[in-house]
């Protein structure tokens, strides 16, 4: 049996030969298939045609950007996860990663220890999410299916993000009560600190226009300690 089939299969996106050498190297001694691009169209081709596990992907790229990159894949794939990679430390950068669609950014430079540790944290979540989360929900006049990720208003079907989706399930499985911004960012961001609270803010907006069309539910804001899911 090739073992290449039983291992995880990742999409890596970087333009630095050397860099991109040595990081394919590692990830391939630690057991997992590697395909690297290094630009932004190649990968999209490649996304297009072949499966993947999770995606890494540099922001400054050639040809297509790494954001455009991560904005094309979620429009064929809600679920895989996507890390990107960046040199850059602006706080707006990080946010719009985070906000397109992304679930976690390292910055250069990096160690592949935490390369690694991250991948494996993601890869786990999907797997998890793939057994535990097959649920319908009555969400007010929506139907909410986790399993497609649709959220429906008669005739009307919106497909969310898989963050998107977390967060509305989260909510609903906590309506009523008072989440505190901290647990939210825990449990979904796996992280809190300033991009990530900025980064759910948007996915709270985001949610509260969906929900729009009833005026029953409501996605309270507490300011400055958390969220109340009413519906």
């Amino acid at each position: 049996m090739n073992k290449d089939k039983i291992k995880p299969n990742l999409m890596y996106v970087e333009d630095d030969e050397v860099l991109a050498f040595i990081t394919k190297d590692n990830l391939e001694e630690n057991g997992y298939k590697v395909s690297h691009f290094p630009d932004g169209i190649q990968a999209y081709e490649a996304f297009k045609k072949e499966n993947f596990d999770l995606c890494i992907i540099d922001i400054m790229l050639p040809k297509m950007d790494g954001f455009t990159l991560a904005e094309k894949i979620r429009e064929i794939d809600y679920e895989v996860p996507i890390l990107f990679l960046t040199a850059k430390s602006l706080k707006e950068d990080k946010i719009k990663g985070l906000t397109i669609g992304a679930d976690d950014y390292i910055t250069k430079p990096f160690s592949i220890e935490e390369l690694i540790l991250k991948i494996q944290v993601f890869l786990k979540r999907k797997k998890i999410i793939a057994i535990e989360k097959k649920a319908v929900y009555n969400v007010g006049k929506y139907i909410f299916d986790y399993s497609d990720l649709t959220l429906s208003y008669k005739d009307d079907h919106r497909r969310l993000t898989q963050k998107e989706a977390d967060l509305l399930v989260y909510l609903l499985e906590n309506k009523d009560r008072l989440i505190k911004r901290s647990e939210i960012l825990k449990k979904i961001w796996k992280q809190d600190d300033y991009f990530a609270g900025r980064s759910m803010d948007v996915f709270i907006s985001r949610l509260r226009k969906y929900l729009s069309k009833d005026k029953n539910i409501e996605i309270e804001n507490i300011h400055g300690v958390g969220f109340k899911f009413k519906c």
